[in-house]
Protein backbone atom coordinates (compact mmCIF):
# COMPACT_ATOMS: atom_id res chain seq x y z
CA UNK A 1 0.00 0.00 0.00
CA UNK A 2 0.97 3.31 -0.35
CA UNK A 3 1.13 6.23 1.89
CA UNK A 4 2.73 8.42 -0.72
CA UNK A 5 -1.04 8.87 -2.52
CA UNK A 6 -2.59 9.12 0.70
CA UNK A 7 -0.04 11.73 2.36
CA UNK A 8 -1.37 13.92 -1.47
CA UNK A 9 -4.98 13.25 -0.62
CA UNK A 10 -3.74 14.71 3.38
CA UNK A 11 -2.19 17.90 1.37
CA UNK A 12 -5.31 18.61 -0.63
CA UNK A 13 -7.37 17.93 2.54
CA UNK A 14 -9.52 15.25 1.43
CA UNK A 15 -7.87 13.50 3.83
CA UNK A 16 -6.61 13.86 7.42
CA UNK A 17 -4.14 12.08 9.82
CA UNK A 18 -5.08 10.11 12.99
CA UNK A 19 -4.55 7.57 14.48
CA UNK A 20 -5.59 4.22 13.69
CA UNK A 21 -8.38 2.74 16.55
CA UNK A 22 -9.27 -0.64 16.93
CA UNK A 23 -12.01 -0.20 18.64
CA UNK A 24 -13.88 2.18 15.56
CA UNK A 25 -12.53 -0.54 13.36
CA UNK A 26 -13.90 -3.30 14.68
CA UNK A 27 -17.29 -1.51 14.90
CA UNK A 28 -17.45 -0.36 11.66
CA UNK A 29 -16.32 -4.24 10.65
CA UNK A 30 -19.51 -5.35 12.88
CA UNK A 31 -22.02 -2.87 11.03
CA UNK A 32 -20.66 -3.73 7.79
CA UNK A 33 -20.84 -7.17 7.99
CA UNK A 34 -24.36 -7.01 9.63
CA UNK A 35 -25.43 -4.47 6.53
CA UNK A 36 -24.31 -6.88 3.91
CA UNK A 37 -25.78 -10.11 5.70
CA UNK A 38 -29.12 -8.39 5.55
CA UNK A 39 -28.34 -6.75 1.74
CA UNK A 40 -27.94 -10.71 0.56
CA UNK A 41 -31.93 -11.29 2.08
CA UNK A 42 -33.59 -11.53 -1.60
CA UNK A 43 -36.54 -10.73 0.11
CA UNK A 44 -36.09 -7.29 0.77
CA UNK A 45 -36.96 -4.49 -2.47
CA UNK A 46 -33.68 -3.67 -4.44
CA UNK A 47 -33.38 -0.27 -2.61
CA UNK A 48 -33.32 -1.38 0.72
CA UNK A 49 -31.17 -4.22 -0.78
CA UNK A 50 -28.38 -1.82 -2.24
CA UNK A 51 -28.55 1.05 0.61
CA UNK A 52 -27.52 -2.24 3.04
CA UNK A 53 -24.80 -3.01 0.50
CA UNK A 54 -23.71 0.46 -0.14
CA UNK A 55 -23.36 0.92 3.72
CA UNK A 56 -21.58 -2.35 4.02
CA UNK A 57 -18.91 -1.23 1.16
CA UNK A 58 -18.72 2.21 2.90
CA UNK A 59 -17.85 0.73 6.45
CA UNK A 60 -15.12 -1.57 5.15
CA UNK A 61 -13.21 0.51 3.43
CA UNK A 62 -13.76 3.33 5.50
CA UNK A 63 -12.03 0.96 8.23
CA UNK A 64 -9.27 0.38 5.75
CA UNK A 65 -8.60 3.27 5.76
CA UNK A 66 -8.62 4.05 9.68
CA UNK A 67 -6.43 1.05 9.91
CA UNK A 68 -3.54 3.06 8.10
CA UNK A 69 -4.01 5.89 10.00
CA UNK A 70 -6.10 8.20 8.12
CA UNK A 71 -9.65 9.89 8.08
CA UNK A 72 -12.07 11.65 4.99
CA UNK A 73 -12.77 15.27 5.27
CA UNK A 74 -16.46 15.45 5.03
CA UNK A 75 -16.49 13.37 1.27
CA UNK A 76 -17.62 9.74 1.33
CA UNK A 77 -15.90 8.92 -1.81
CA UNK A 78 -12.65 9.14 -1.23
CA UNK A 79 -12.72 5.94 0.68
CA UNK A 80 -13.61 4.17 -2.56
CA UNK A 81 -11.02 5.94 -4.82
CA UNK A 82 -8.13 5.35 -2.10
CA UNK A 83 -8.69 1.87 -2.44
CA UNK A 84 -5.69 1.26 -4.37
CA UNK A 85 -3.73 2.80 -1.91
CA UNK A 86 -5.60 1.29 1.20
CA UNK A 87 -5.91 -2.00 -0.16
CA UNK A 88 -4.18 -2.45 -3.08
CA UNK A 89 -7.63 -3.40 -4.83
CA UNK A 90 -7.69 -2.94 -8.75
CA UNK A 91 -9.71 -0.51 -10.70
CA UNK A 92 -12.75 -2.79 -11.10
CA UNK A 93 -13.50 -2.74 -7.61
CA UNK A 94 -13.33 0.89 -6.97
CA UNK A 95 -15.15 1.81 -10.24
CA UNK A 96 -18.29 -0.10 -9.30
CA UNK A 97 -17.94 1.85 -5.66
CA UNK A 98 -18.16 5.24 -7.32
CA UNK A 99 -20.27 4.31 -9.57
CA UNK A 100 -23.12 2.99 -6.67
CA UNK A 101 -21.78 6.34 -4.45
CA UNK A 102 -22.98 8.88 -7.85
CA UNK A 103 -26.12 5.97 -7.58
CA UNK A 104 -26.72 6.59 -3.73
CA UNK A 105 -26.24 10.49 -4.02
CA UNK A 106 -28.85 10.50 -6.64
CA UNK A 107 -31.12 8.48 -4.52
CA UNK A 108 -30.50 10.54 -1.36
CA UNK A 109 -30.28 14.36 -3.11
CA UNK A 110 -32.96 13.58 -6.32
CA UNK A 111 -35.02 10.94 -5.11
CA UNK A 112 -34.05 9.18 -8.76
CA UNK A 113 -33.33 5.71 -8.14
CA UNK A 114 -31.90 3.42 -10.73
CA UNK A 115 -30.20 0.60 -9.81
CA UNK A 116 -30.62 -2.90 -11.51
CA UNK A 117 -29.85 -6.60 -10.56
CA UNK A 118 -26.89 -6.19 -12.52
CA UNK A 119 -25.30 -3.21 -10.60
CA UNK A 120 -26.80 -4.95 -7.16
CA UNK A 121 -25.37 -8.09 -7.76
CA UNK A 122 -22.19 -5.92 -8.67
CA UNK A 123 -21.97 -4.07 -5.71
CA UNK A 124 -22.52 -7.38 -3.30
CA UNK A 125 -19.31 -8.74 -5.11
CA UNK A 126 -17.10 -5.55 -4.34
CA UNK A 127 -18.37 -5.23 -1.07
CA UNK A 128 -17.42 -8.88 -0.07
CA UNK A 129 -14.14 -8.64 -1.72
CA UNK A 130 -13.29 -5.40 0.10
CA UNK A 131 -14.23 -7.40 3.30
CA UNK A 132 -12.49 -10.11 2.32
CA UNK A 133 -9.22 -7.94 1.51
CA UNK A 134 -9.93 -5.75 4.74
CA UNK A 135 -9.93 -9.01 6.94
CA UNK A 136 -6.39 -9.70 6.01
CA UNK A 137 -4.85 -6.30 7.81
CA UNK A 138 -5.11 -8.02 10.92
CA UNK A 139 -5.54 -5.84 13.94
CA UNK A 140 -3.52 -2.42 13.84
CA UNK A 141 -0.22 -2.50 14.54
CA UNK A 142 0.93 -0.29 17.44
Amino acid sequence: MSSRELNNLVRIELLKVEAADQKEIDGLLASGRARLTDAKKTGLSTESRFDLAYSAAHAFSLSAMRWHGYRPNNKRFVVFSALPHTLGLDAGVWRVLEKCHTSRNSVEYEGYFDVDDQLLADLLKATEIVLQEVEKLGPVRK
